[in-house]
């Protein structure tokens, strides 16, 4: 590129940042809030992170512009750039080098698989983003932007140690249903199932997810000050700042995203009052009118019906402002809301002042409402909006939840957060004989899929026997026993079985009991057949009873389960790669 760079400076500035990164954004702003005066921005290429933060901002922004020298000029600082001269009383250095040998720990030679690179023509694709700092942050809002369907794998990612421009776009991103962020998950293995990507998470609270392509974010490294042709009387200056992880190595005056704005204003700028600091460029603080911003800026869809089944137990439709709601019967997706709100019990949460101006979020699965006004069988991907069945969990000496305390208290018109990415692989993709017996078994609230799965082999025909067996402790605990019931009246080839197991005046049984004392071939008249059965376990983990894998094969739990019941009788779990008919909610 041809040198055009001019001996006398345009202009003179407050604050000239190098580099259109999370940070440099985050400190543009809070400067340009601050009223510290001009405030330039350069970057080398043709566009910066987030650039509808920065138009919404509107940002003084240098494309294409490359730093070659910075030196010190008395009481300010000289920058130099392939194109013009800056005089600018302080200069932020917010580029960061990558890492050219990192690899990923769950490495591939899958060549879907990249580091630090956003594929092109990605639109509509499956894509997943592994990292948990500014860099994943800003590589995930350029795959929204292009259209793809993000997934930010971020376990390990503390939110307060993000730039305030990378927390803004993550709240933005999730709130637009852009992203789904997994702020506790990373993947720990990848399969190439046809060439495609499945990434194992290596828990119960993530499934296996295909993707089109996997993105890794490797770690980044400060820049040092030969990169921008800094002087020793520059540096020495102090009022040059590099954006960074402080290291033995790094230069003075680097400080992280987070907090670099804050450290920069009250050492250059003593005239900017810190209580606007704090507030603008880092933790935001409880003042007026905090939580109808924090609402605002995290919640993306209404409720539209809170039905009470009693005082602990709802049944509750949420409708998005925007995206669809399409779902296979059986998945699950996500409610959030935010820890500001108020609590039905007087439990204190864990660490509240830490994490009051964040984001809650759960996984539940989609339950159905069966019927619809017209009395009809409902085809829930006509619909706008999905329900949920969510029972109320108390505090304990060792839990204190969080979310159903804050749920309890909300009604039709409240505002919530729902999550863009319907998930799962407990559906019933597996039945393709609809002649084949299928076999439903839940504790509580896990007849939530099975009421949607129910109805969709009944509305698509299905007339081999359907059986849906529930255990509870009263008879208040089944929200939906009344649809069921209609639903045994007018197809004969479907039973509910409902299982209180603290009434008088029915036998106590649980769902283990089922299979042992032969309840469906005698009281229903079901052949359990392995060859011809299919059976799907959703609920509490003690009544499916999963086994891991030892040295000699399944370990069953020492508490037996259905599982391990079936398997007995020749039954096998289904598994990504071994196809069974045991099929079991792995989210709990």
């Amino acid at each position: 590129m041809t040198d055009t760079t001019s001996d006398a400076p345009t202009s003179t500035y407050s604050l000239v940042i190098v580099g259109g990164t999370a940070g440099g954004i985050s400190v543009a702003v809070s400067s340009l809030r601050l009223s510290l005066g001009l405030v330039r921005v350069l970057d080398a290429r043709n566009a910066v992170s987030f650039p509808d933060l920065a138009a919404d901002n509107q940002l003084d922004i240098g494309y294409g512009e490359t730093v070659s020298a910075i030196s010190a000029e008395g009481d300010l600082l000289r920058v130099t750039t392939n194109r013009q001269t800056y005089l600018t009383t302080a200069c932020l250095v917010a580029e960061r080098h990558t890492a050219p040998d990192w690899s990923p720990e769950t490495g591939s030679d899958n060549d879907r698989i990249h580091i630090d690179h956003v594929p092109v023509a990605v639109e509509d694709q499956d894509v997943l983003v592994v990292g948990h700092t500014d860099h994943s942050v800003e590589l995930t809002s350029t795959l929204a932007a292009a259209g793809a369907r993000v997934v930010h794998a971020a376990g390990g990612m503390d939110p307060r140690l993000l730039s305030p421009a990378a927390d803004h776009m993550l709240r933005r991103l999730e709130r637009e249903r852009r992203a789904t962020l997994l702020y506790r998950s990373v993947p720990a293995s990848f399969d190439d199932i046809d060439g495609y990507p499945m990434a194992d998470f290596g828990d119960r609270r993530v499934p296996d997810l295909q993707f089109d392509r996997v993105v890794f974010t490797s770690p980044r490294s400060t820049y040092a000050p030969a990169d921008v042709g800094a002087t020793e009387e520059a540096v020495a200056s102090g009022r040059l700042w590099f954006l960074g992880e402080p290291t033995e190595d790094s230069p003075p005056n680097t400080a992280p995203g987070h907090s670099v704005g804050i450290e920069m204003a009250n050492a250059l700028f003593p005239e900017a009052a810190v209580e606007e600091k704090t507030t603008v460029i880092s933790k935001r603080t409880r003042h007026e009118g905090v939580i109808e911003e924090l609402c605002d800026e995290n919640y993306n869809a209404v409720i539209t019906h809170f039905e009470p089944t009693h005082s602990d137990l709802w049944v509750l439709r949420v409708k998005p402002d925007e995206g669809d709601t399409s779902y296979l019967p059986g998945q699950y997706a996500t409610l959030g809301l935010g820890y500001w709100e108020e609590r039905i019990d007087d439990a204190i949460d864990i660490d509240i002042d830490d994490k009051w101006d964040k984001l809650i979020r759960r996984s539940y699965s989609i339950s159905s409402r069966m019927f619809d006004e017209h009395g009809y069988l409902t085809d829930e991907n006509g619909l706008d909006e999905l329900e949920f069945y969510i029972v109320l969990v108390a505090p304990t000496e060792d839990n204190v939840p969080a979310l159903t305390p804050r749920l309890a208290l909300k009604r039709p018109g409240d505002r919530i957060y729902l999550g863009p990415k319907v998930a799962g692989r407990y559906t019933l993709a597996s039945v393709v004989n609809p002649s084949d017996t299928i076999v439903f078994l839940s504790t509580g609230t896990g007849e939530a899929p099975h009421n949607g799965m129910v109805v969709d082999l009944l509305r698509k025909g299905h007339h081999g026997p359907i059986a849906s067996a529930v255990s509870v402790r009263q008879w208040a605990d089944l929200g939906y026993m009344d649809q069921h019931r209609e639903l045994e009246k007018r197809y004969p080839n479907y039973k509910y079985f409902p299982s209180p197991t603290r009434e008088s005046d029915i036998k106590k049984r649980y769902m283990q009991d089922f299979i042992t004392e032969g309840v469906f071939e005698t009281e229903l008249g079901l052949d359990l057949n392995p060859d011809t059965t299919h059976v799907f376990l959703c609920g509490n983990p003690s009544m499916i009873g999963l086994p891991e894998e030892g040295e000699n094969g399944p370990e069953f739990p020492e508490t037996v389960g259905v599982v391990q019941l079936l398997t007995e009788r020749g039954f096998t779990l289904d598994k990504r790669k071994s196809p069974g008919n045991i099929h079991y909610e792995e989210y709990w």
